[in-house]
């Protein structure tokens, strides 16, 4: 079944944006898997060229760029889940709690592309604060309320929100339905929506 995004940020086509050097970024979790993670495979080839692509030109453009530390929980879930598979291509299936605590080897690797993935994550964007703390949940639950968007990313928009900072770059098309933002991204439902709703933005 189709989606049927009701796109309420501006979004931008970064497969023919240029990042600017007064663009202020908060890279999604969905970014850094492909720009650090080199087994990160299940996905369709553009996603690995063009979101990378983009966030090194915004690198050179110097624009600035931030991550959220709620991105670390996420890239860690990915970065498992997609060394499960790779050992079930060779070994059978195997439950996620079982992959974790009965291969002590498969442990240290996963643990290893976890924490490479996320030293370069650091070294590439600023951290962007964020204190989940009753005001904050209380206004995540609020946008849930109006927007379609998972838990991770109700309080990555607070943390944005709080910063000042309106700029996404991700293929997460919830993002779209966020009023007062721009989504910068590939995801081609996204942009056909964003199109037909007159929610393209051309920079």
């Amino acid at each position: 079944m189709a989606i049927n995004y009701s796109i309420q940020a501006e979004v931008v086509d970064i497969t023919t944006d240029s990042p600017k050097a007064d663009d202020v970024f908060l890279v999604d979790t969905n970014v850094w898997y492909w720009m650090t993670y080199p087994n990160a495979t299940s996905y369709v080839p553009s996603q690995l060229a063009n979101y990378p692509g983009y966030l090194n030109k915004a690198l050179t453009a110097d624009s600035k760029i931030h991550h959220s530390g709620l991105s670390l929980a996420e890239l860690s879930h990915l970065i498992e889940k997609t060394e499960r598979e790779i050992y079930e291509r060779s070994n059978g299936t195997i439950r996620p709690k079982e992959y974790r605590h009965n291969l002590s080897g498969e442990r240290s690797r996963v643990a290893s592309e976890i924490k490479a993935a996320w030293c370069q994550v650091v070294s590439l964007a600023d951290p962007l604060a964020v204190t989940i703390d009753d005001i904050t949940a209380t206004a995540a639950l609020n946008r849930l309320q109006t927007e379609k968007l998972d838990g991770y990313d109700l309080f990555i928009l607070e943390s944005m929100k709080n910063h000042g900072i309106v700029q996404v770059i991700t293929d997460d098309g919830d993002f779209a339905t966020v009023s007062g933002i721009q989504v910068f991204t590939a995801n081609r439902n996204v942009i056909a929506a964003a199109k037909n709703q007159g929610k393209l933005k051309i920079r």
